[in-house]
């Protein structure tokens, strides 16, 4: 029996005017943006903690953690609450689209430009239709140190 991954789906999401998706096998919610309690002394892209249902997770903004312009929060707004190895993080997004299965032979390296924020949290790019989507690793959005200092908050 051949177990190698053909294919897998994942959740397309907006910043920008840009397509972003992550295996959904990593997310375990799609919720609105709740009330933010601030977190002092973190990472400017950390926007605060929620609490869901009894859970402390931290909240990261990833216009800001990817240096792209800020924007307040619409009706469109949502949070991944996706999980890392050690961590359960809320991703701030501008609008959750779709769900899409790609095949792993269509997902290609990142592209290999110089010190690029983006380009260092991605898997790969697809395409989806005429869109080129980018595969974010949720994996390298945070720092081990980042990690860790999270973890002495919450």
């Amino acid at each position: 029996m051949n177990s190698e991954i053909k294919e897998i789906q994942v959740a397309c999401f907006r910043l920008k005017d840009d397509l972003y998706a992550v295996d959904i096998m990593r997310i375990r919610e799609i919720i609105r943006p709740q009330k933010l309690t601030p977190l002092p002394h973190s990472p400017s892209f950390i926007d605060g903690i929620i609490n869901l249902r009894g859970a402390v997770i931290p909240v990261v903004d990833l216009r800001k953690r990817f240096d792209m312009t800020a924007r307040e929060l619409t009706a469109s707004t949502r949070l991944l609450i996706v999980q890392l190895s050690a961590q359960t993080l809320g991703l701030v997004v501008d609008d959750v689209t779709e769900v899409i299965t790609v095949p792993v032979n269509d997902i290609k390296p990142p592209p290999a430009v110089s010190d690029g924020a983006i380009v260092n949290h991605l898997l790969g790019v697809c395409l989806s239709g005429d869109n080129m989507v980018m595969l974010l690793d949720i994996d390298r959005l945070l720092t081990t140190n980042e990690v860790s200092a999270l973890g002495d908050f919450v």
